[in-house]
């Protein structure tokens, strides 16, 4: 074997190796992992905390029905309740989905910096937990975990996109308007933490029972992550109606929250204060509760 191939053979087999590694990654992801450490690592602490609650999350909460209680919905709601509540608090309170952050972003609560790296992490969290979940349910011989999904009706395709992404739209809109209630306008004292994510777990259910069309999704992280693990084909979804719904009418339905609030309570949309507002002058219980952004969520 003469020199030139001495020298190219491991840098072959390396790259071979490289490229088989890769090809077990879930795509996005190393993207996801670099986007934690712009700006010499400013938001590693929420890229890690978003990273970490999306799995959390995830287990948490599809696991109900699932892995607990699926021969009693009443178990299994309950299950749901409980991992809403552990989710948040075992990961120190990420929003865990793009649309909240999104409204957070546009609240002034975040740089669109710290929402993009929240986002990076939220998506990396989701790319990872199905694929890890599928391979625990198999060897633990336990219930496949789903997701969120639409189907089309062959006769008017066009009916089913809009009452998907209407329902995602409302779905997130009522979700944000909670958000902002419990973690900002409302104060239980002592023990409103306990409280506030108790109240959280309950609506996020029964938003979960009233919006089934599309999932529900309430969160474009979920919807996506979903689709790409149940994918014939390696990639993320290739059809404009997947983002249209899980996607736009979410952040539409979130941005659409977060004006209305921005109304209410005088805070800037965008960085501008509005020309009309705010209707309170004295905020709901006493005071907010949290100045900074809220915990959640969507499950």
């Amino acid at each position: 074997m003469s020199r030139p191939d001495l020298i190219l053979m491991p840098v072959s087999v390396l790259a071979k190796f490289i490229g088989s590694f890769l090809s077990y990654l879930p795509p996005g992801i190393v993207l996801s992992i670099l986007s934690a450490f712009i700006v010499d690592r400013t938001f590693l602490t929420a890229y890690r905390h978003e990273f970490r609650g999306t799995l959390t999350m995830i287990a948490f909460t599809f696991s109900a029905g699932k892995w607990v209680g699926s021969e009693s919905w009443e178990v299994a709601w309950f299950a749901h309740f409980l991992g809403v509540i552990a989710a948040d608090k075992l990961s120190g309170g990420p929003h865990v989905n793009p649309a909240v952050s999104v409204s957070m972003w546009s609240l002034g609560k975040c740089t669109y910096t710290e929402m993009y790296v929240r986002i990076a992490g939220q998506m990396g969290g989701g790319l990872v937990a199905f694929p890890l979940y599928s391979f625990l349910s198999q060897k633990l011989g336990l219930n496949a975990l789903g997701g969120p999904e639409f189907s089309l009706d062959d006769d008017d395709a066009a009916s089913s996109i809009a009452a998907a992404a209407m329902s995602e739209y409302f779905a997130t809109l009522l979700l944000c308007f909670l958000i902002y209630l419990v973690n900002w306008e409302l104060n239980f004292g002592t023990y409103h933490y306990w409280i506030k994510q108790s109240l959280t777990a309950i609506s996020i259910r029964y938003l979960i029972v009233i919006f089934p069309t599309a999932g529900p999704s309430m969160n474009p992280m979920l919807g996506t992550a979903w689709a790409v693990f149940n994918s014939s084909t390696t990639g993320f979804p290739q059809n404009f109606e997947h983002y249209y719904v899980y996607w736009i009418s979410s952040i539409l339905g979130a941005l659409t929250a977060s004006f209305v609030y921005a109304v209410y309570s005088g805070d800037s949309f965008f960085g501008s204060k509005l020309p009309f507002g705010p209707i309170a002058t004295i905020p709901i219980g006493g005071g907010p509760a949290t100045p900074s952004a809220p915990s959640k969520k969507s499950d």
